[in-house]
């Protein structure tokens, strides 16, 4: 039986998550719906409170009570979608502040699902967020970042460059989501030497792909990473990509930064990353 915990922020609830949450999250597990309830978090701005005569107790309540509202709304919502597809499911209020809270929820969970467009404040912030890049720096299990526009996943690209993390992402995926083993994967690498005709460890990446994903197939590329990636993955659909991560004490601050940066950016993919060390 596995924990999967899926995170929310209750004044803008995201569909996408919940119905990833559901497709991914087998009958035999506990999802746990995290609801991000910051007590510094709220929908109004401080010029919302401001009325003719100045600040007004009033208006000020009709603001909280319109977010409680909202976010009971997101929990019914949240549990009507479990009950329906037949999932156990709990509910948690996170009410202090929510990277502390929702990083701590990780430690005692074997998957997280949460939205690569959640941010947690009222200012635009381009993608990813800062909030997103704190998570993904000390997050304590895997990470499923999906779009805020659900598609059902139908094929797998395992991102691989020879690093232990690439490879450590790919065995965690294959253990926390072995029923997506059965779709099309594909394993692809880039690399700037034009002569490069077969893959770093070439033996033994094959080898261990075999036991994980014997259907797999290869593709080898040839130029910059970031660059190939993106244009690779830029028309897919229905795609997970899988790539390796980095803690905050190594020198990418969190998943190789420019490449991630950009797959959250310019596709509409569902990521799923686990740390290394």
């Amino acid at each position: 039986m596995k924990k999967i915990i899926a995170a929310f922020d209750g004044l803008k609830f995201s569909a996408s998550t919940q119905q990833h949450a559901l497709d991914i999250a087998p009958h035999d597990s506990l999802l746990v719906g995290v609801f991000l309830d910051d007590f510094t978090h709220h929908s109004f701005k401080l010029t919302d409170m401001v009325g003719d005569e100045g600040v007004s107790a009033e208006k000020i309540k009709q603001l909280v009570d319109k977010d409680v509202l909202t976010r009971k709304e997101s929990v019914a919502a949240f549990e009507n979608g479990c009950q329906q597809a037949g999932i156990k499911y709990i509910v948690h209020h996170d009410k202090s502040i929510a990277l502390q809270e929702l990083v701590k929820e990780t430690i005692y969970s074997d998957l997280l699902i949460i939205g690569s467009h959640e941010s947690l404040t009222h200012t635009h912030e381009e993608l990813p967020s800062t909030f997103i890049k704190d998570l993904l720096a000390d997050v304590q299990c895997p990470v499923m970042l999906v779009p805020s526009t659900y598609s059902k996943i139908e094929n797998v690209v395992i991102l691989y460059d020879s690093d232990p993390s690439s490879v450590y992402a790919a065995k965690m995926m294959s253990y926390m989501l072995p029923e997506l083993k059965s779709l099309p994967v594909e394993i692809l690498s880039v690399h700037s030497e034009q002569a490069q005709n077969s893959f770093p460890h070439d033996e033994l990446i094959r080898e261990f792909m075999l036991c994980h994903f014997p259907d797999a197939t290869f593709r080898l590329v040839s130029g910059i990473a970031e660059k190939e990636v993106v244009e690779y993955l830029a028309d897919r659909q229905n795609t997970l990509v899988v790539l390796g991560a980095y803690r905050r004490s190594m020198v990418s601050r969190w998943l190789r930064p420019s490449l991630a940066d950009a797959l959250i950016r310019k596709t509409q993919l569902p990521l799923f990353t686990a740390h290394y060390k």
